[in-house]
């Protein structure tokens, strides 16, 4: 059964959206953003989430130290790296934190060399902004990949999950974008999206 997380949280609203969703992770992203949190915001925030739920902690390029220091905290239960990061530091991190790795891929016209270290790796539509863009890549080049488990991300809605479940099966969708009107998290479409996803994966 695929798993259902939703990106981009910053708002209390946002936190009674996904409490009553009960999707299986969220994310507070730390890098350079228009949904962006501070580690306080993301305190307060994690506090009031229904504690099923997973953080996960988004980040491009940062301090080892800042993230093992948010992980300690009980701030984020998972980390997400969008930079150049490599196995040398993903294998840093992991044995410094104690914490999971998921390594987000950009995906173009093929796959790229592909990191060993994490344990979970994210496929989304290669872009500058290294992610978030809501647009989706081609999704058949994922088909004979099986080696980590993944998250698929990458212009997913309401509109087209059923379709990237069911050819590819993923270990997790990841929306942000796609469950959001006029930029802010809609909780409406929060519960449809968790709702359709399960349905589907029974």
């Amino acid at each position: 059964m695929s798993k259902v997380k939703i990106c981009g949280l910053s708002r209390m609203e946002d936190i009674a959206a996904v409490n009553r969703a009960l999707p299986d992770f969220i994310g507070f992203v730390f890098a350079q953003s228009r949904r962006r949190v501070d580690m306080n915001t993301a305190a307060v925030l994690k506090k009031n989430l229904d504690p099923s739920i997973k953080a996960v902690g988004v980040f491009v390029d940062e301090r080892m130290s800042a993230i093992s220091d948010m992980y300690q905290k009980g701030i984020i239960d998972l980390v997400q790296l969008h930079g150049d990061e490599d196995d040398e530091y993903i294998s840093q991190l992991k044995n410094t934190c104690g914490c999971s790795v998921i390594k987000a891929v950009g995906v173009g016209a093929a796959l790229p060399p592909l990191p060993v270290e994490p344990n979970y790796l994210l496929f989304d539509t290669l872009s500058a902004q290294r992610g978030g863009i809501g647009k989706a890549f081609v999704w058949n080049l994922l088909k004979q990949y099986d080696e980590l488990p993944y998250f698929l991300a990458g212009g997913l809605s309401i509109d087209n999950v059923v379709d990237a479940v069911g050819l590819l099966s993923p270990f997790c969708v990841d929306v942000s974008s796609g469950v959001e009107t006029d930029g802010w998290k809609d909780a409406v479409k929060i519960e449809k999206f968790v709702n359709t996803v399960r349905r589907i994966t029974r």
